[in-house]
């Protein structure tokens, strides 16, 4: 029996949360620095809301053959807002690991923005499609958080270095 798009993008989903819980939890344990490996404790941790999160899914679509409506609940508070601070910030150098694992994890959650916004797009089923946009828009969240802490590394770095063309 082929196996269906939606099984198949399900189980691609799972690994792929897989994977970046084991990367963030890899850097937040090899981090020195308490604020720093909270914050890679905390992606690791939302990696692991998403992988429930995919995996009651993954079950019902097994079980029922079609997805079932989630009760989508956003924490407007933000963790990542808790730990993302300018501390933070200022504690990983712009050459370290953590500042290397900050450029992979980017490209970590690219992908997962990809994988989900395609299956949204590509979805007939509304409530799969509801599922997914919904971890896309989670996962953005995520990249824009990382890509804030890349971009002032890097200014960090021009500045430190007289880099600016002005």
């Amino acid at each position: 029996m082929e196996e269906s798009k939606s099984m198949e993008i399900l189980k691609t989903a799972i690994l792929l949360e897989r994977k970046g819980k084991a990367f963030y939890s890899n850097v937040a344990e090899k981090s020195d620095d308490t604020d720093v490996k909270n914050f890679f404790q905390l992606m690791a941790n939302e990696e692991d809301e998403h992988i429930k999160f995919l995996t009651e899914q993954f079950a019902h679509f097994v079980e029922n053959n079609k997805f079932k409506k989630t009760e989508i609940h956003v924490d407007e508070e933000g963790a990542d807002e808790q730990i993302l601070t300018n501390i933070v910030k200022k504690k990983i150098a712009a050459a370290s690991f953590e500042a290397a694992a900050i450029s992979a994890a980017i490209d970590f959650e690219t992908r997962a923005v990809k994988v989900y916004s395609d299956r949204a797009d590509n979805a007939t089923d509304p409530d799969e499609k509801q599922f997914y946009s919904f971890l896309a828009d989670w996962e953005s969240g995520h990249h824009k958080l990382l890509n804030e802490i890349d971009k002032e590394l890097k200014e960090k770095v021009w500045f430190d270095n007289d880099f600016w063309p002005f």
